[in-house]
C-alpha cells in the first residue's frame, strides 16, 4: 500500500509541475501578446489579455487541486485551501471582466463595431 502511495505522489508531483509551468507559460505569453496589441492599439487588448490570464490561472488552479492529493497535515491543507480560494476568486473576477468587455462591445453601434473590427 505504501508503494501505491509513493507512485501516486510521484505522478501527482509531476502533473503539478506540468500544470504550474503551463500556467506560467500562458501568463507570460498572454502578457507579451498584450503588450504587442497595446502598442498596435488593438481595441480587444483588454479582452484578449483577460482571457489569457484566465486560462493561465485555470492551469495554476488545477495544480493546486492536484496538490491536495499529496498534502500530509492540516497546516498544508489550510495553506492549499487558501491558495485555491484566492485563485478561484481571481478567476471569477477575470471572467466578470471578460463578460463586461463583451457586453460593451455588443452595445456599440454596428458602424462603430465594423470600425473596431477593421483595426
Amino acid at each position: 500500500m505504501e508503494r501505491l502511495h509513493d507512485i501516486l505522489a510521484f505522478v501527482a508531483e509531476g502533473a503539478i509541475l506540468v500544470f504550474e509551468f503551463m500556467g506560467v507559460f500562458v501568463l507570460i505569453l498572454s502578457g507579451i501578446i498584450g503588450i504587442y496589441n497595446y502598442f498596435r492599439k488593438n481595441p480587444f487588448t483588454r479582452l484578449n489579455l483577460a482571457k489569457g490570464m484566465s486560462m493561465g490561472l485555470e492551469f495554476k488552479l488545477g495544480s493546486e487541486i492536484l496538490r491536495t492529493v499529496v498534502v500530509r497535515d492540516w497546516k498544508e491543507i489550510f495553506l492549499v485551501a487558501g491558495i485555491i480560494i484566492l485563485r478561484a476568486s481571481l478567476t471569477l473576477l477575470i471572467h466578470w471582466e471578460i463578460t463586461n468587455e463583451k457586453k460593451e462591445f455588443e452595445e456599440l453601434e454596428p458602424r462603430e463595431r465594423e470600425h473596431l473590427d477593421a483595426k
